[in-house]
């Protein structure tokens, strides 16, 4: 086989690789605000365990990567597809990271009863599985256009957040001994807040890989 075709047939295997891990990082996110809804403590556990999993195919990727590089000699545009790939594995850890927040705050909270019903924080979580999927989608179709425009969607998971924040600032206010399960339900919100971030961050590595530049990229585009 000559060496493009092996190279072609390795990043192929590296891509799907990509799209387990992504994944792994979305389940993880469902499993955890599902927990959160429940106070389900021994599903919060086990998501926190699962995360070596998670951490485990991240490394498995970067050797991937390391071996390519070493024995293939990439191309410019093939090597920028690569430190694209380095990069989006970092933050799909980080993206579980936030998962593993979730479900340590399943677990301070416990049998606690929740301070209001979840109605914005799974709403949070869909869309940044939603903006998850497509950026991995946009990456492998190689969719710079589609990436401005998933990045842009960033605002509505702020706006969610926002509303979150209000609401529950409005419970502290009124009663200060809603404080500590009002903060844990903030922490919840934050961290699928900066979950989309990473997502963001995903896209402007697709933009990166299709056209070289590097750009802070968001909704002033759309």
């Amino acid at each position: 086989m000559e060496i493009r075709a092996v190279f072609h047939k390795k990043l192929k295997e590296i891509q799907d690789s990509i799209l387990e891990m992504g994944q792994m990082v979305t389940e993880a996110i469902t499993r955890s605000v599902e927990a959160l809804k429940n106070r389900d403590t021994a599903a919060a556990r086990q998501i926190i365990a699962d995360d070596q999993k998670v951490n485990h195919k991240r490394f498995e990727i970067e050797e991937k990567c390391i071996e390519l590089i070493a024995t293939q000699q990439p191309a410019a545009s093939d090597l920028r597809t690569i430190i694209t790939v380095l990069n989006i594995i970092i933050e799909l850890e980080r993206i579980g990271d936030y998962a593993v927040g979730l479900a340590r705050i399943v677990l301070l909270i416990a049998d606690e009863p929740l301070l209001k019903p979840l109605i914005d924080i799974p709403r949070m979580a869909e869309k940044t599985i939603d903006m998850l999927h497509r950026s991995l989608d946009a990456f492998i179709k190689r969719d710079a256009e589609a990436a401005w425009k998933i990045a842009a969607e960033d605002d509505e998971v702020d706006h969610l957040y926002d509303q979150v924040f209000r609401e529950l600032l409005t419970y502290m206010i009124e009663d200060p001994r809603t404080i500590s399960r009002a903060t844990r339900l903030m922490w919840a919100a934050h961290n699928l807040e900066r979950s989309a971030d990473r997502v963001t961050n995903i896209c402007e590595r697709v933009v990166f890989t299709v056209t070289g530049k590097m750009e802070e990229i968001g909704a002033s585009k759309y």
